[in-house]
């Protein structure tokens, strides 16, 4: 039975909205326990709600169906740069608190209403984040949405046995190293670059990389490993709170979570057991430090890091799904 009616998302909508998300998180942690269960309650989720509707040129439709709000979808522009670059072009993001339905077929009658006005107004580029249950990220499928970017999440384990492998020494890296940091730094976004991911995105100039190298190493936000061969850098890993990520953050973050931000190894050392030495000492960092659970993200269409993560133990708990209308 479908009698359905779309109208304009409005203030009106709010509390019946939260209800619907806080039992869109509540079903979600029955996948992933480890995901905060605060946001089980509609008050902690009706402020994840208002942050994302109160965003700037936000806009959205809202289904009723025998006078009840049954679902829900509201999105509106991201304004970001990435080393001085536009990054996500023409934009509209269903942020994670942005959509929530009981009938998930719904979500396309949601989306068909909302994103008419969108395409009207140029924001042709859709972003869509959407809890990875199966049923959840179909019918976005039959919108012509397709996966771009993973959050996965693991627990912290207790015990940790780091085995550096032979020819290899892991410590933190040293302020007179930055220019040999570089080239390892590098080394992601150029693998990034490349086919099948075609990221856009181009490189930063080594005068920006410099800047932001000092400023970490002389900070004590990020724990920065490195791998050595031959006294040269080949991989490096840093880790820290997760608090200090915008990307994992409200219904993503896990309560005393950890955030392994970066993960880069040049080319030759792939495959050599460096990636394995660090990410066993990042989870050793987490553990010393009481955090319970430990985050990370991957694009999809990274062929090495989508294999690399799940591999040790990341379940994925969002998708970034993306359109982009011709």
């Amino acid at each position: 039975m479908r009698g359905l009616e779309v109208v304009p998302f409005s203030d009106e909508h709010l509390e019946d909205a939260a209800r619907l998300l806080a039992a869109r998180h509540a079903r979600h942690r029955r996948a992933e326990p480890l995901l905060s269960q605060r946001f089980e309650d509609p008050v902690a989720a009706r402020a994840e709600l208002d942050e994302a509707w109160r965003a700037e040129d936000a806009s959205g439709a809202a289904a009723v169906r025998s006078g009840r709000l049954v679902g829900y979808v509201d999105g509106a522009p991201r304004r970001a740069e990435v080393w001085g670059q536009n990054l996500w072009g023409e934009n509209v993001w269903v942020e994670l608190a942005g959509h929530a339905v009981e009938e998930p077929e719904d979500v396309r009658d949601l989306y068909a209403a909302a994103a008419a006005r969108w395409v009207d107004e140029r924001q042709t580029r859709h972003y869509v984040l959407v809890p990875a249950i199966d049923e959840l990220v179909e019918p976005w499928f039959r919108l012509s949405f397709g996966q771009q970017h993973a959050h996965g999440v693991r627990e912290v384990p207790a015990d940790t046995e780091v085995r550096v492998p032979e020819g290899f020494e892991i410590r933190e890296p040293r302020t007179d190293e930055i220019e040999a940091l570089l080239e390892v730094d590098l080394a992601l976004p150029a693998h990034q670059q490349r086919s099948p991911v075609f990221n856009g995105i181009s490189l930063p100039s080594p005068e920006l990389l410099r800047e932001e190298w000092a400023k970490t190493l002389a900070g004590d936000e990020e724990y920065v490993l490195a791998a050595y061969r031959g006294g040269k850098p080949v991989a490096v890993w840093s880790v820290l709170s997760a608090e200090a990520s915008s990307l994992h953050r409200g219904l993503a973050r896990p309560d005393h979570a950890a955030f392994l931000g970066f993960a880069s190894t040049l080319p030759e050392s792939r495959g050599s057991g460096a990636g394995l030495a660090l990410t066993a000492a990042s989870f050793a960092w987490a553990a010393g430090r009481g955090y319970e659970a430990i985050v990370t993200d991957w694009r999809v269409t990274n062929l090495l890091a989508s294999r690399f993560w799940p591999k040790r133990g990341f379940r994925t708990t969002f998708l970034r799904l993306y359109r982009s209308i011709p």
